[in-house]
């Protein structure tokens, strides 16, 4: 009986030798590619897996895969809010006058939709991805985790990252803030957030942790909703956090906008900023230095993340293998203004 040839289907592929090293796709190609920009127990990994399965691989594949457009995905949840503004400014700063242009994807804050434009971005063959979050499906993990291309995910940085993360720490800046409304005097904080997405979540957890170890923390005094923020939201939520717990002297706020409507709202009623009642912000947008008071807030380095991330993901476009630090912190600044003072 003549022997079956092996057909291009029954070759190993490298998402096979992925799944048996358990690493993702993009190790293997480096391993293949650079291997001395991989750790050697990754690299032992993939060597193994190779062998076992006897993958080899195909030129033909290679040249198909290197073939990628100039385009470089960006997928941000808002193109309203001013804090990915701010992102889009960096990333297109540093884009300009190379052979890339930007196309943008708004996931809207929907981790499905998200998923659903890595998907039809990577059938388009982009240059390389920058992706605002670190919370993908599953699946959508997956898809970053074997694209053909150089991924960086932005505003926070982690290991954990497919690729390559640029941003800063949420949690700790988060703790700063309260931390610093501890250190001023004000002993009933309370803490307002819109929208609720994974990082909003995670802000509110670094709050509690805080809160509890300053013995000043009452559920009471945190006041969310899944509605999108605005300032208008801001001065509704203070308004439900005095009606539900009127001893409230201070609140942090997740964003700018609900710290801006926070103070209209404290204006409003007449309450004395800063004596009466604390407010600090988050991300500090231009809108936040102007108001009167000036709102404290923890400054987030927005524009800087945008320029950072395309550096990188231009660089490894360029030569694969380039980038050695894959993970950067950015830090932030606490910014102390009219809106909080000592008592």
């Amino acid at each position: 009986m003549a022997r079956k040839s092996k057909t291009q289907s029954d070759r190993p592929t490298l998402v096979d030798v992925a799944r048996e090293a358990g690493v993702s796709a993009i190790t293997v190609s480096r391993t293949i590619r650079s291997p001395e920009i991989v750790s050697e127990r990754a690299r032992r990994k993939v060597e193994e897996a190779v062998r076992k399965l006897g993958y080899t691989p195909d030129p033909a594949a290679s040249a198909l895969a290197s073939r990628s457009t100039s385009t470089i995905g960006l997928l941000v949840p808002s193109l309203t809010n001013n804090v990915f503004a701010d992102v889009l400014r960096g990333v297109y700063e540093g884009v300009e006058g190379t052979r890339f242009f930007v196309q943008i994807g708004n996931y809207r804050y929907s981790a499905l939709s998200e998923e659903g434009l890595i998907r039809n971005f990577l059938s388009q063959r982009p240059a390389g991805l920058i992706v605002s979050s670190m919370d993908q499906t599953p699946a959508g993990r997956k898809l970053l985790e074997e694209a053909p291309c150089p991924v960086v995910q932005i505003m926070e940085t982690s290991a954990d990252a497919v690729d390559m993360s640029v941003g800063f720490d949420q949690l700790e800046a988060v703790r700063a803030a309260a931390r610093h409304v501890a250190e001023c005097g004000y002993r009933r904080p309370g803490f307002l957030s819109a929208r609720m997405d994974p990082r909003a979540q995670r802000r509110l957890a670094a709050f509690r942790e805080v809160a509890s170890a300053h013995d000043m923390l009452d559920e009471a005094r945190i006041i969310t909703t899944p509605q999108p923020s605005s300032v208008g939201m801001g001065r509704h939520l203070l308004e439900q956090l005095l009606a539900r717990a009127p001893e409230t002297d201070a609140v942090i706020c997740n964003n700018d906008d609900l710290a801006v409507g926070a103070l209209m709202e404290a204006i409003r009623r007449n309450i004395a900023v800063p004596d009466q009642l604390g407010i600090c912000s988050y991300n500090d947008i231009e809108m936040a230095r102007h108001m009167v008071p000036a709102l404290s807030a923890v400054a987030t380095p927005r524009r800087e993340i945008g320029q950072r991330a395309i550096a990188m993901l231009l660089a490894e476009i360029e030569a694969p293998g380039a980038v050695r630090e894959r993970h950067i912190d950015l830090g932030y600044e606490l910014v102390v203004r009219e809106s909080t003072a000592p008592r």
